[in-house]
């Protein structure tokens, strides 16, 4: 929301904006920005009839006094995506969705328009090196949009994905995710065949074949529609680096991994169907050094390097470790994951993680009871977890220090270690830990 508001201050338009609580990045950023409000908190006197358009962000509930008077004034109120097709109506509009890969899809494809010099907006779900906001919004003929499963926001409960209206869609795979608010598995779904509904008429449907979820959800459901199913590109390892091939030509990826493969292969669809042509491609992706906490390399020595990855849900905690694995098949792979969304941690949906961790080496899960206290979730017990991912040499602990601990004690010698959270570890400083590993 706070990239939101500094792009559109950047476009020329008065901004302003309220919250509860503002944390770091959002602080600093909001600050240079001149867009930081003089205090916190909610008031309805901050809304008048001078307004163009409120946009309400997941933080503000029904009840926000904010939301109340803009409701009595008859103000226009906008959820976060539907205030991009707002600003989107008379571009082309790339949506990038699935249950994984989508902020490295989105990045890949971004990085190639930037390389290529086609002027574009884009949103985006992390920070990627060479853009200095994760969301722009100007006058530029194309939108680039990482295509959100989560609601839009707390009197908007559709879908964000559903408010953007593709020209080219993207779906990278289905597995079932976001059980607080899709508890059953064909709910879920649903919400992608709604998507594909969305796709503009003329327009092109990109999709991952080799997830047989969606292989069979996309056949029959899209007349009027032009599908272009992908799967992993012809390439080869060596050395521990991956070379790739587009057509007829060949190009050395700083990335690796088959799900890092499949999200390439996508972005190279989008980007032929833009005019842009392989060598362009290839020459660009030879310089994407990935999004961040995806298999961002964090520390490295001759013997060691030190991942961090925001793989949380089963499907993505295998894709990830097998990539590692399968990069350096000759280095031992120590795997540490924390539990931290809310699917994550509900007793029901732990039992999906079954045989997840069995390329490891060395396997640990941690959460802490911080989080399942954050989330109103009852207490769960090392044991459980263990029970649940039925994984022999699975170690699992609950206690930072207990984390910190076990890290430090083993052996890097000719191994790497991958971290994978979406949370931060109960605040451990993962950067710093990681140099220290590797003697950095």
């Amino acid at each position: 929301m706070h990239q939101l508001a500094i792009a559109l201050k950047n476009k020329g338009y008065q901004v302003r904006g309220s919250d509860d609580e503002i944390f770091e990045p959002a602080l600093t950023n909001l600050k240079k920005a001149g867009l930081l409000p003089a205090h916190l908190g909610w008031e309805a006197e901050s809304i008048d009839s001078q307004i163009d358009a409120v946009i309400l962000g997941m933080h503000a509930r029904g009840d926000n006094p904010e939301l109340v008077k803009a409701r009595q004034l008859g103000l226009p109120i906008y959820s976060f995506p539907e205030y991009i097709y707002k600003e989107s109506e008379n571009k082309t509009r790339i949506v990038v969705g699935g249950s994984h890969g989508k902020t490295t899809t989105t990045s890949m494809i971004m990085h190639v328009l930037k390389e290529c010099q086609m002027p574009f907006d884009w949103l985006v779900g992390a920070k990627l090196e060479g853009f200095s906001q994760s969301v722009q919004i100007t006058d530029a003929p194309l939108i680039v949009c990482e295509g959100d499963e989560y609601p839009a926001s707390a009197i908007e409960k559709r879908p964000k994905f559903h408010f953007l209206f593709p020209h080219i869609a993207i779906i990278t795979g289905i597995a079932w995710d976001h059980i607080n608010v899709f508890p059953t598995f064909d709910l879920y779904l649903e919400q992608f065949r709604i998507f594909i509904g969305m796709i503009d008429p003329g327009g092109v449907l990109i999709y991952n074949q080799s997830d047989p979820v969606l292989n069979t959800l996309v056949t029959g459901l899209a007349p009027g529609i032009r599908c272009l199913p992908y799967s992993i590109p012809k390439h080869r390892i060596e050395n521990g680096k991956t070379f790739v091939n587009i057509g007829t030509r060949e190009g050395a990826l700083r990335v690796f991994g088959d799900h890092n493969l499949l999200n390439l292969q996508a972005a190279w669809l989008v980007s032929a169907e833009l005019g842009i042509e392989a060598a362009q491609f290839l020459q660009a992706m030879e310089k994407f050094t990935g999004a961040s906490k995806r298999l961002e390399l964090l520390a490295m020595n001759e013997r060691t390097n030190i991942y961090r990855d925001f793989a949380h849900a089963p499907s993505k905690v295998k894709a990830t470790m097998k990539a590692v694995k399968e990069q350096f098949p000759s280095r031992k792979l120590i795997a540490v994951l924390e539990l931290h969304t809310y699917s994550s941690l509900s007793r029901d949906f732990l039992k999906e993680y079954k045989g997840s961790m069995k390329d490891a080496d060395e396997a640990m899960v941690y959460f802490s009871k911080h989080a399942l206290e954050l989330k109103k979730l009852p207490p769960l017990t090392p044991e459980t977890v263990a029970k649940e991912f039925d994984l022999t040499q699975l170690k699992v602990l609950n206690e930072k220090t207990e984390l910190e601990k076990w890290l430090k004690e083993q052996s890097y010698e000719n191994a790497n270690l991958l971290l994978m959270s979406s949370g931060n570890y109960d605040g451990i400083d993962m950067t710093n830990l990681a140099r220290e590993i590797a003697g950095n």
